[in-house]
């Protein structure tokens, strides 16, 4: 069984925060800029998301 990857300290201290930290300032100035609700930074966040998730067998298919 394989072990899950997880980020090592430095790492966490380091590139995941910076990471982190970005995206958060990011959706601040999209809101502040186009003053368009949380809602919609869910949303796009939630395609952006969708680019790095695991393919379904249902979405394989979908995609094929």
């Amino acid at each position: 069984m394989k072990k899950p990857y997880s980020f090592s300290k430095d790492q966490m201290n380091g590139i995941v925060e910076d990471t982190y930290a970005n995206i958060i300032k990011e959706c601040e100035n999209l809101k502040r800029d186009t003053n368009c609700p949380n809602e919609q930074v869910v949303a796009l966040l939630s395609v952006i998301a969708s680019n790095f998730a695991i393919p379904t067998e249902k979405n394989k298919n979908k995609n094929d």
